[in-house]
């Protein structure tokens, strides 16, 4: 099957052209599942033309076409979350969507789902399944499968779906897109139905890495109408470059998966130094979304159409849902409780490693498989994705090449909260690395509010003390040298730079930091050691030296060059 494409937005455009070719490629694709409500065609290009004759006026988004998931408010377009009796027409749009609006999107239409959210299969719908595009014996993945397939089809630039137990990363790998599934509270629920209100968040579909982090950067902010909103950290969707130490955790699971998954997926952890950790307390974790507390928290959310008005619910979903009421609140501390602790596994695993790396979905089941089981294959899908949002992780879905079948496959990188901006850099390589056309993320230059600092040791990419820059919300930003006038002393675990006639060039890495994290990076820094100007030969830069004096009887280690030589050399001596 051929797939149109449309170019990456790298530029501003004509809203009106972007409007034309949008609703040109909807109809070539001619899958009215997609959508539950579309923009009339004429609406549209009278919005698209009253966007243009405005001018860009600084809008980051102007031009950009999006699809809105029907289970998130659009003002004016009914909301229905898959159940047409459910429906409603909202007078005012979520924030995320506003915001969109605001930065000059364009907004084609509302788009299916499997019902009220819950599914990862793309087929619990009374207004059709949305065919996958690159096969139509397959499911396209759920819930958010109209946004992904809107995506995947190249009718839209980005969509917004929401994610529960995996409905922004399960559809984005049947459809070889990027599924950004952001921190939760990151960006407004205000205007979502929720599906489970503690863990559910909006998230975000594009064909790169650096649109969907684009696209999450104008819908991110505090709501103070959200109860779950959260403050944002400064700089977090900032992208780095790739650090050359990056560490990324993988996990044994190819017993798990189908054999062109496990195949590509074990391609994907071969660009980078990765270590096998244990992953089955995730795993078991995941099991509980839908065998344990958060059940009831989905009936909760719709305890007037569950108990009053059953019949209007896909029966599917209706099974789904009603089994919450016989949920015993035991049992939930049990699992409050199971939670607490892999959490705790999950934050130790983050101190070690930059990133965990997993399939997407073991498998993309067919339609017949879903006819023959309703059930069965929706749950395995969740595998790798129920637990995440459970652990308050962040992730980004990405495409990871495709198999002897013709399938694509994806995987996800994962992380603690808010380390959406270090995922991008490790996501976009293994995108680069496996699509024709796709380059590597390229990183954000310094910005106002960031200080660049020289690291030249243990708190360098991959090295033990770096979490207390990654902490902070260091990003890497390049190797860099100094000047040769510098003299590199061993202090035991951690080095000395010192100014020094004769001196030599060491290496390093500079990284950016919010200006105000500096002084909490500065107190975790013991003496002789401490901050101060290096002249890099590109320049000066706020750096780590050390008091001369504290290095008298010091082993000088200048002949190494940097801190990475002298360690490989005690290794192999």
């Amino acid at each position: 099957m051929t797939v149109r494409t449309r170019a990456l937005i790298t530029a501003p455009r004509s809203p009106v052209a972007a409007a034309q070719a949008s609703i040109a490629a909807d109809a070539a694709t001619n899958d009215p599942a997609i959508w539950i409500t579309r923009v009339p065609d004429g609406d549209f290009l009278a919005e698209a033309a009253a966007l243009e004759q405005e001018g860009q006026r600084g809008r980051p988004l102007w031009g950009m076409v999006v699809a809105i998931k029907d289970n998130i408010d659009v003002a004016g377009l009914p909301t229905t979350a898959g159940c047409p009796d459910y429906a409603y027409t909202p007078a005012h749009s979520a924030p995320a969507v506003q915001r969109l609006r605001d930065a000059g999107a364009l907004v084609l239409g509302k788009t299916n789902l499997d019902q009220f959210a819950t599914g990862l299969v793309g087929v619990r719908s009374p207004y059709g399944v949305p065919r996958n595009v690159f096969s139509a014996a397959h499911v396209p993945g759920g819930s958010s499968s109209g946004s992904a397939v809107a995506v995947a089809a190249g009718i839209v630039d980005a969509a917004l779906g929401t994610d529960t137990a995996g409905s922004g990363r399960v559809p984005a790998a049947f459809g070889n897109i990027v599924g950004l599934k952001p921190t939760i509270g990151s960006t407004p629920a205000t205007g979502m139905v929720p599906a489970c209100r503690s863990v559910d968040t909006i998230s975000v579909f594009a064909r790169d890495v650096g649109t969907a982090l684009a696209v999450q950067r104008v819908i991110a902010g505090y709501d103070a109408t959200d109860p779950y909103s959260r403050a944002l950290p400064p700089g977090y969707l900032r992208s780095p470059a790739l650090p050359p130490g990056t560490r990324v955790a993988v996990g044994d699971v190819a017993a798990l998966c189908a054999h062109e998954v496990a195949r590509l997926y074990d391609r994907a952890t071969s660009l980078f130094a990765s270590e096998t950790v244990d992953v089955a307390p995730f795993l078991a974790l995941a099991r509980l979304l839908y065998d344990g507390p958060w059940v009831a928290e989905r009936t909760a959310a719709l305890r007037e159409v569950v108990t009053d008005r059953p019949e209007i619910m896909h029966p599917v979903t209706r099974a789904i849902v009603a089994g919450g009421l016989e949920r015993r609140t035991v049992d939930a501390f049990d699992a409050f409780h199971r939670l607490a602790e892999v959490r705790r596994l999950a934050s130790e695993l983050f101190t070690r490693h930059d990133a965990l790396l997993l399939p997407t979905a073991p498998f993309c089941p067919t339609l017949a498989d879903l006819a023959a089981d309703p059930i069965g294959p929706n749950s395995r899908l969740g595998t790798f994705t129920n637990f995440v949002n459970l652990c308050d992780m962040a992730a980004i879905a990405v495409p990871a090449g495709f198999g002897a079948d013709g399938l694509p496959v994806g995987v996800t990188v994962l992380g603690p909260a808010w380390s959406e901006g270090r995922l991008a850099a490790i996501a976009g390589h293994i995108h680069a690395a496996f699509a024709e056309g796709v380059s590597p993320l390229e990183p954000d230059p310094l910005e106002a509010g960031e200080t660049a600092l020289f690291c030249i040791g243990a708190h360098m990419s991959g090295l033990p003390l770096n979490g207390q820059v990654t902490g902070l919300g260091g990003r890497f930003l390049r190797a860099a040298t100094t000047r040769p006038e510098y003299r590199l002393h061993a202090l035991g675990p951690r080095p000395g730079l010192a100014r020094a006639t004769p001196g030599a060039a060491i290496t390093g890495e500079v990284w950016a930091l919010p200006t105000t994290a500096i002084g909490a990076l500065l107190a975790q820094v013991p003496p002789p050691l401490g901050f101060g100007t290096v002249a890099l030969e590109d320049g000066p830069c706020l750096g780590f030296l050390a008091e001369a004096a504290a290095l008298e009887g010091t082993t000088d280690i200048t002949a190494h060059g940097g801190w990475r030589a002298w360690l490989a050399a005690k290794e192999t001596a």
